[in-house]
């Protein structure tokens, strides 16, 4: 078996707590349901991320649900539900009120999470759910609380917590859709802000300009086929069609469910166009674009981790037309220049304020 999370072994040293079918939220790697279906457990296994929801299946273990509106999450159908603690405090809420409606009466849940994940500091927020929740073990950096006789909610649906915030930037307002767990929910991140300002003081260029030598430029004006990697909430894509009168389409991806369903709500308020997809990189899509932005992340859960980003720029040479013109905004301290200019081509920083750095390239 491979090496699992801190919080999966300490799962699996206290499995004796497992009982009947089982519900995981928050699951991450599939060696921690090979291990419990060896054990004899059965359930179900739940997460809000598509590459992990992709491996999970692939392990053929347990049956998986991606997001929190899967519909093989079904009311009072669990004897034991496991809550995984999420990095985002919010989305702590909204996990332990999907268990409590998933769990059956008189269930039980289980709530575990690293120290340095912030466990500690969740225990209000447990109690508050749960009063008789007790913690049972400290054990691999971890602690394990656990409530029994817990009575299930009558419902729960995802959408309950939908929430809207404003954005404005270059005279271009838009209203933005926001679930908890959703990177710089209910407020534009200065590093898309810095982002979107240059897409209006320099518009995306568009193959006529920038085709490549022996390749016929295709229309005049702007780009017609955009992608928008690590999408969150849809805010880019959505601001870039404020007002165009092109063809204009902004496809949207993100690893994340709750990414999505805020981009798709999003589009939905302001009628962009675009497809919404749910991926952990770009190296399995189908398709070409014409141009790509990006504000993509850097952190896995607590830790720095640049990995998906660099994936996505090695990636992107086979999903961008010659020509076609890369913008991504970053860390100031984050090494991408390099990695953008040996993958994609020259490199030019269009912005740079104290923080962050707006890159733009075309590919060659």
């Amino acid at each position: 078996m491979s090496a699992l999370p801190n919080s999966h072994e300490a799962l699996l040293r206290n499995r004796s707590y497992l009982t009947g079918k089982v519900a995981l939220l928050g699951a991450t790697v599939p060696g921690l349901l090979t291990e419990l279906a060896t054990l004899g457990s059965t359930g179900l296994a739940m997460t809000e991320h598509a590459g992990y929801a992709q491996a999970l299946e692939q392990a053929g273990s347990w049956p998986v649900a991606f997001g929190y509106d899967a519909p093989a999450l079904t009311a009072a159908a669990f004897d034991s539900v496991v809550v995984f603690l999420p990095k985002a405090r919010a989305e702590l809420d909204v996990r332990l009120s999907l268990a409590r409606w998933l769990v059956c009466p008189g269930g039980r849940l289980l709530v575990l999470g690293e120290k340095k994940e912030g466990i500690a500091g969740a225990v209000k927020q447990l109690r508050e759910a749960l009063p008789q929740v007790q913690k049972i073990d400290s054990a691999r950096h971890c602690q394990v609380w656990c409530a029994d006789d817990v009575t299930p909610l009558a419902h729960f649906a995802i959408a309950d917590w939908l929430d809207w915030s404003q954005v404005s930037v270059a005279g271009r307002g838009l209203e933005v859709a926001g679930l908890p767990g959703v990177f710089s929910r209910g407020e534009l991140d200065s590093g898309t802000s810095l982002l979107l300002e240059t897409l209006a003081s320099t518009p995306l260029t568009t193959l006529s300009v920038r085709a490549a030598p022996g390749i016929p430029p295709t229309r005049a004006g702007k780009a017609l086929r955009v992608l928008d990697f690590a999408c969150g909430a849809g805010v880019i894509g959505a601001w870039l069609q404020i007002d165009e009168n092109t063809d204009l389409s902004v496809d949207a991806v993100d690893v994340q469910s709750q990414a999505l369903l805020s981009a798709r709500a999003t589009y939905n308020r302001v009628g962009a166009r675009g497809e919404i997809i749910a991926a952990d990189g770009i190296a399995g899509l189908d398709g070409r674009w014409q141009a790509v932005v990006s504000n993509p992340p850097f952190h896995s859960g607590v830790r720095t981790d640049m990995t998906m980003t660099e994936r996505f720029v090695r990636d992107l040479a086979s999903h961008l037309e010659h020509g076609g013109e890369l913008r991504l905004v970053a860390n100031n301290f984050l090494p991408y220049e390099a990695l953008i200019r040996r993958c994609i081509g020259p490199v030019e920083r269009l912005a740079t304020n104290n923080k962050f750095t707006v890159y733009r390239a075309f590919r060659q």
